[in-house]
């Protein structure tokens, strides 16, 4: 395993394990840690951050561009995964079974969509 590889591991575990507590603690009303849930889940996103930086500089590669092509991908992941979460709730929590199978699928298209998005097609 390479020096690079490692330490993005290291790295990545510890910001996922800080921000998974964060959100657990923001989010469990039981706890009733939902300022010191912020901070830890805040600090995880920097650590998440902060890994990827080390590894591109440890692998020698340039910084990331953000060009639209880009910025699309980014937005059609987010609205597709938030698409398809809403429609389970719909489905599971609240009841809407019908609603909730419509939206979910209309996640799970939009998700399908980034793939010839970011690779392409080629005949």
């Amino acid at each position: 395993m390479k020096k690079s590889s490692f330490t993005a591991m290291v790295l990545g575990t510890v910001s996922g394990v800080f921000f998974a507590l964060g959100i657990c603690m923001a989010l469990i009303p039981e706890w009733d840690a939902f300022k010191p849930g912020i901070i830890f889940g805040s600090v995880g996103l920097l650590l998440g951050l902060v890994t990827l930086l080390v590894w591109r500089r440890m692998e020698h590669k340039e910084p990331v561009h953000f060009s639209s092509k880009t910025v699309l991908t980014m937005t059609g992941g987010i609205v597709g995964a938030l698409a398809l979460g809403v429609g389970m709730c719909f489905s599971m929590i609240w009841g809407k079974m019908v609603v909730g199978i419509v939206v979910g699928l209309a996640g799970i298209v939009i998700l399908l969509c980034l793939i010839p998005l970011t690779k392409g097609i080629k005949a």
